[in-house]
């Protein structure tokens, strides 16, 4: 490759002592971080659109594979590997430019952004203002009204020249990898109360927090909108399992007690278990912040967690009976789920309201909630396979228990949990839509073909690959 196409100063070669840490600070999931990884070639930092656009026409002359990495937040680890070819990773950290129009409730926002770099950016607006990105910093989501991409061609576009019925869908709602490099999102903000409450419930007998889960599961997604009520399973510090019921309230503490007396009364929440905030405190309160800590340093912070992990996850059309809550509580006493953690996350409302063919994402009318099996581990762990193995086994066997009670043709999953488990290119006697398929209407559902038209469309010579990507239609691995 032509290094000399693009300033020296955002060129880091394998052959650089810096080359390693900077790989090395890519990866959220430290599993990834072991000598057996597949190094890239080259790790380019852009400082600008056009070195994105020279790497991508240099990249296609030299036929090396490329990856893009943002936060480094893949389950998987695609942002940063491909498995048996030569690849650079594009590190797009120093594209992180955050602009607000609070007149007009839009913003746009570099992709080298973090969630939490944009949310403190909202928390310098007036307290009213907020996106729904999620409750880690260091990710981000879409709630997108126009975006500027990089193509196959090295061309940038930007939602009209897409197509937004077109390549523009395609590349909103998790797919986006698999048809160019997204330089930024323009991204609607929303309005919300000044006051808002949050709470944490924690129910340590088992026999209770069987029982107000199982009704967590009639009620949570029928809430009003205005309300989101999410039920962890975990081991405390004292090593037994608990059941932590975490909500907030777009409102007064005085409003949400009325509401969760009439509606959820099972909980038990109490004045004394409520906090009135802003929304960008919030932001803070959900990530367990430390008291003293100031929202720029924990929402601006990049440091990547210690903890190694691997998820799995499910959505759930009808509640599972109370046996198989019950079994979940009996595996997170198992010595390797010390850190695991089994999450319910409802849906209903806005989830319910959006088609499924008006986003990527189409798991939306129909189920209740959505669940996550996350096994976590010491780093250290990762240089002994059957220490790490352990962990993989127990999320796998959790997944194996809920096969009965959760989605079926297709089992459902969230591509922005990838799960390498469910297929990966292999190219052995199916073609490349063959096999893709297997995995993508997991993900996808019927929103799988028109993501493979769009892509055999724009992308015709699968530039844009990695080991799940969307597949041209009939094309040979």
């Amino acid at each position: 490759m032509n290094h000399n196409t693009v300033e020296s100063k955002v060129i880091h070669t394998s052959k650089d002592s810096s080359f390693f840490s900077i790989l090395d600070s890519s990866i959220q999931n430290p599993r990834f971080s072991v000598s057996e990884t597949p190094k890239p070639v080259s790790i380019i930092t852009p400082v600008k659109a056009s070195d994105v656009q020279t790497v991508i026409r240099c990249a296609r002359l030299h036929g090396i594979h490329v990856r893009t990495r943002s936060a480094g937040h893949c389950y998987e680890g695609l942002s940063y590997i491909a498995y048996n070819k030569p690849f650079v990773v594009i590190d797009i950290r120093n594209l992180q430019s955050i602009s607000l129009d609070v007149d007009n409730r839009t913003g746009w926002v570099q992709t080298g952004a973090t969630a939490g770099e944009l949310y403190y950016e909202i928390g310098k607006t007036p307290k009213t203002l907020a996106f729904p990105a999620g409750i880690h910093p260091t990710v981000a989501a879409d709630n997108i009204i126009d975006a500027l991409v990089v193509d196959a061609s090295g061309r940038i576009l930007d939602r009209q020249a897409m197509g937004e019925e077109y390549y523009f869908w395609a590349i909103c709602g998790g797919g986006g990898s698999s048809f160019g490099i997204i330089l930024s999102w323009k991204i609607k903000l929303v309005d919300v109360p000044s006051t808002i409450t949050v709470f944490k419930v924690k129910r340590t007998s088992k026999k209770e927090a069987v029982r107000i889960i199982n009704k967590w599961q009639y009620v949570a997604d029928k809430v009003p909108d205005d309300l989101f009520i999410r039920t962890t399973l975990e081991r405390s510090n004292k090593n037994a399992v608990h059941a932590l019921f975490t909500g907030l309230y777009l409102g007064p503490a005085n409003n949400l007690l009325a509401l969760m007396e009439e509606k959820f009364p099972e909980l038990g929440l109490e004045k004394d278990g409520c906090t009135e905030m802003s929304w960008v405190e919030s932001v803070l309160w959900f990530a367990d912040f430390h008291k003293g800590e100031s929202l720029d340093d924990v929402l601006t912070n990049r440091e990547r967690t210690s903890l190694s992990y691997k998820g799995k996850d499910d959505f759930v059309q009808e509640p599972i009976p109370e046996a198989a809550i019950q079994e979940l509580w009996r595996r997170l006493d198992a010595p390797e789920a010390r850190l695991a953690k089994i999450i319910l996350t409802p849906f209903g409302g806005k989830m319910s309201e959006i088609a499924e063919h008006e986003t990527l994402f189409p798991h939306r009318e129909g189920n209740l909630y959505e669940i996550q099996y996350v096994a976590y581990w010491r780093e250290e762990e990762d240089k002994n396979m059957t220490g790490t193995n352990k962990y993989l086994k127990w999320v796998d066997s959790v997944y194996e228990l809920m096969t009965p009670y959760v989605s079926k043709s297709p089992r459902g999953a969230y591509v922005n949990f990838v799960d390498m488990d469910l297929g990966m290119y292999l190219g052995k006697k199916k073609t490349k839509y063959e096999e893709g398929k297997s995995w993508g209407v997991k993900y996808f559902k019927n929103n799988f073909e028109r993501l493979v038209r769009v892509k055999t469309s724009v992308d015709p010579t699968d530039f844009f690959c990695d080991e799940q990507s969307i597949p041209l239609l009939n094309k040979v691995t």
